[in-house]
């Protein structure tokens, strides 16, 4: 029975390792970035999600409409609309993004997502994948990039997250080896760490940041966690100008927490599972994981989005109108950087910084609070005309 149960595991996880090598493979044929210049057209997906990611959705594009109008009525910006990608259609189908959205999503240039519920272990629904753990796979979108910024306490911080590897990217992958056993995997390759390496080092360098930090649990994660830091520090021997130094996961999220020390630190780079749990306590910091934006940046798309869930609970409870907006704006704003709209995106910030600072109404995500329309009618009556 035992030597039965060991060559089923050693089966999956053969077909695991072909399916990984490949993706190395692919990795190494990667071409160049978009000249988001050189377009003639510019297509921004639309795509909702489900729980409250279409209320928080529609407010963050008309935000993006209002600082765009113009390129909108000549024809050099066109916004599509993309549905399909609630829970309930994706259960019925059996997969993280259906194919029609796949589809529909890899015609954008660029992508700004709503929320989306993932079914979890035990909930009596079916194991389907996390739609943003298949979108940045199906994407390539190797990039996860968080900005934390709270000027008063002097932290100015850019997380650069590994977006398709980790203990992420089979996360559904995982088996029961028989009765007794549960296997789950974590894979990083020298491509996928030395391309989010590579972007944080360029980032410092570009933007006179004169530290990385490198996140790893390397001391006791030795195989996966080493090879992330190994080729951290290779790649940071092209970047002189940067210090370089490398934290382990547990201190560092007490470190973040210290007022002593946390400024200090100004790019952070890290594999998925250690920046998902990092960057979430950093925005806590700046106001809230509902204050934060998030980009997943690949070579050929882009997807911008909130960081926080669907809250299905607020949709159930009839709350979702009070949801906070601020997330999904944020991001916009991170979308129009990318593409090239500096101005608009800094514009943007500003006006997201200016009601922060005056919360006059704020947002609480009930009826004692600002609904997510006023909200952004005050961001849009600070953008001006």
């Amino acid at each position: 029975m035992s030597h039965d149960i060991i060559e089923s595991a050693s089966q999956k996880f053969t077909a695991l390792l072909q399916d990984q090598l490949a993706r190395v493979e692919r990795m190494k044929q990667t071409g160049e970035p978009v000249d988001y210049a050189s377009l003639d057209k510019i297509i921004i997906g639309i795509c909702p999600g489900d729980g409250i990611g279409p209320e928080i959705c529609r407010h963050a594009r008309a935000v993006l409409e209002h600082v765009l109008k113009e390129e909108v009525a000549n024809g050099k910006v066109v916004f599509k609309d993309i549905e399909g990608l609630t829970i309930e259609n994706r259960l019925a189908q059996g997969k993280a993004i259906p194919d029609e959205v796949l589809e529909e999503l890899k015609s954008c240039h660029v992508i700004l997502k709503g929320p989306t519920t993932t079914p979890q272990a035990g909930d009596g629904r079916a194991n389907i994948e996390s739609a943003n753990v298949a979108m940045r796979r199906e994407l390539d979108l190797f990039a996860n990039v968080r900005p934390v910024r709270i000027p008063e306490q002097g932290i100015d911080w850019t997380f650069f997250r590994e977006n398709t590897e980790g203990a992420y990217v089979l996360g559904s992958k995982g088996f029961d080896v028989g009765p007794d056993v549960s296997v789950d995997f974590k894979i990083i390759t020298e491509q996928g760490a030395e391309r989010i390496a590579r972007m944080a080092f360029e980032y410092a360098k570009k933007n006179g940041k004169d530290r990385v930090t490198v996140v790893t649990k390397s001391n006791v994660v030795k195989t996966t966690d080493g090879r992330f830091s190994r080729v951290a520090f290779r790649v940071a021997k092209e970047y002189p100008e940067v210090k370089t130094d490398e934290w382990y996961i547990d201190i560092m999220t007490a470190k973040l927490l210290d007022p002593a020390r946390r400024a200090d630190f100004k790019v952070i780079l890290l594999p998925n599972l250690y920046g998902d749990i990092l960057t979430d306590e950093a925005a806590q910091l700046q106001g809230g994981v509902g204050t934060a934006g998030s980009a997943n940046i690949g070579t050929r798309w882009a997807m911008f989005e909130a960081i926080h869930g669907s809250a299905p609970r607020m949709v159930a409870e009839g709350r979702e109108r009070y949801a906070d907006p601020s997330s999904m704006i944020r991001a916009a704003s991170m979308l129009l950087r990318h593409i090239g709209r500096v101005e608009e995106a800094d514009k943007v910030a500003a006006a997201l910084d200016a009601y922060a600072r005056d919360q006059k109404t704020p947002v609480t995500g009930r009826e004692d609070g600002a609904t997510a329309q006023a909200f952004t009618e005050a961001v849009l009556a600070g953008l001006g005309t």
